[in-house]
């Protein structure tokens, strides 16, 4: 057993109206593709993810990425940086938490029925951060177990008023504390880290 516990890290792109996703579904946010490609972005970016070597997320996220980063990572006219990113999801530990998904094909993945439970022995076995990937119903589902020790958020200069919130009605009460906030892309953007009190 480690001597300390694993954190496990919230990551999320958020609009200005809190939502994840607008209206349309992932497969129409340009909104987050486009800041998300700018250079800038990327490097900060990269910081959040070279923190961890478990990535944690639901099946509609998971399939989303298995779609389109192998691809982006083989293109040649992929950026280094891109490429890093995904060379990095290619190669690191993927939990998919679905009660209906069969098969995880993307490589090193592996999928969880019980989210608190896996969550819970992730925390104690050796590495570095688990980290949630943008995925809305993990979040919220950890923040009820109180199972989340940081959240880290890149803030798009948005508004889509519907689609995904990353915060319902109901939510659970818990206390953070800004430890550290970037502003983004010549003031276009700015990337939030919370840590709890």
């Amino acid at each position: 057993m480690s001597e300390r516990t694993r954190r496990i890290v919230a990551w999320a792109g958020l609009s200005l109206d809190g939502y994840t996703s607008g209206p349309n579904g992932p497969a129409h946010d340009t909104w987050l593709h486009e800041q998300a490609m700018r250079e800038e972005i990327l490097a900060y970016f990269e910081g959040v993810w070279r923190g961890a070597d478990t990535a944690l997320t639901g099946r509609t996220n998971y399939e989303g990425f298995h779609s389109v980063w192998p691809g982006i990572t083989r293109d040649p006219a992929t950026d280094p940086r891109t490429r890093d990113l995904g060379r990095w999801l290619d190669s690191v530990e993927k939990v998919v938490v679905s009660r209906t998904l069969e098969h995880a094909p993307w490589e090193n993945s592996r999928i969880a029925r019980d989210l608190e439970q896996e969550v819970r022995a992730l925390k104690q076995a050796e590495g570095r951060d688990v980290l949630v990937l943008n995925s809305a119903s993990v979040i919220q589902a950890l923040l009820r177990a109180d199972l989340l020790d940081e959240l880290r958020f890149f803030v798009a200069p948005v508004l889509l008023g519907g689609g995904l919130r990353l915060w319902p009605d109901g939510i659970a009460e818990t206390s953070w504390r800004l430890t550290e906030t970037t502003t983004l892309a010549h003031g276009s953007a700015v990337g939030l880290r919370y840590s709890r009190r």
